[in-house]
């Protein structure tokens, strides 16, 4: 078998500057960060929520299922948006700090922004804000320069289980993606080389880091109807009549 080395596996995600760099959260992921957040003490059944990059709500509808009100918006509002009431358009990086502030602020943030992302994300939460990166996201002496040595996030939430997160597709772990398949035309299962992790800043926070990690708890998280179905692609193959028919015309010529 070829090794797959689709740029959604392996571990790159680089985008061009006005890409919108779709890459659906799961939503169990997200469960997840609620799971903990409530575990450390957050009541978020009385709190409000803003998801600003929603895409098509596949953060929104984990954040419904915990919090008191959610907010959703993004950049570009999808026809098929699954997060309940319709998302407001709003570019987040340059006009959210204009926002009224909520408790919360979910992001998997496009990766091009996702410093300015929590930029205005921190100063608009008022209990805190949870972004969902690239575990190298927390490398490089110009990010520490502008952000972890400025104000260090308070949690760093490790993974132990693959957050599958492909480009423009939203796929369980294991399943066959239809949309990358191998030379032979059969769909790869859905993996990733990519580790995600949660930064969490809390407004009353000290900036001290904490490591944790997450248990393995994608089983426990994934709920019915969470993915969505695709239509498979089917390879080119063969046709038998065509083939006869191409091979009766050369015999015909050969005894001509």
């Amino acid at each position: 078998m070829s090794q797959n080395t689709s740029s959604a596996v392996m571990q790159q995600r680089a985008e061009a500057p006005d890409s919108l760099d779709y890459f659906p959260t799961p939503p169990w992921a997200t469960r997840a960060l609620i799971e903990f957040l409530e575990a450390i003490g957050c009541a978020l059944s009385t709190q409000s929520a803003w998801e600003p990059c929603c895409n098509r709500g596949y953060m929104v509808r984990p954040m419904l299922e915990s919090f008191a009100s959610v907010r959703a918006s993004d950049v570009l509002v999808y026809a098929d948006y699954i997060g309940g009431q319709a998302p407001e358009l709003i570019d987040f990086v340059t006009t959210g700090f204009t926002e009224p502030a909520v408790d919360w602020i979910f992001a998997n943030p496009p990766f091009n922004l996702a410093e300015e992302f929590i930029s205005v994300a921190r100063g608009l939460a008022r209990v805190g804000c949870a972004m969902l990166v690239r575990g190298a996201f927390t490398e490089g002496t110009g990010r520490y320069s502008r952000l972890f040595g400025v104000r260090p996030p308070d949690f760093e939430l490790k993974f132990t289980e693959r957050v599958v997160m492909l480009k423009g597709r939203l796929v369980r772990v294991g399943e066959p993606d239809p949309f990358n398949l191998d030379d032979d035309g059969n769909q790869r299962d859905a993996s990733t080389a990519t580790s995600y992790i949660w930064l969490i800043w809390l407004r009353e926070g000290g900036g001290d880091t904490r490591a944790r990690w997450i248990a393995p708890c994608r089983l426990r998280f994934e709920r019915d109807g969470d993915y969505p179905v695709y239509d498979i692609p089917r390879p080119a193959v063969a046709c038998p009549l065509f083939d006869g028919a191409r091979s009766s015309a050369q015999d015909q010529q050969g005894a001509a």
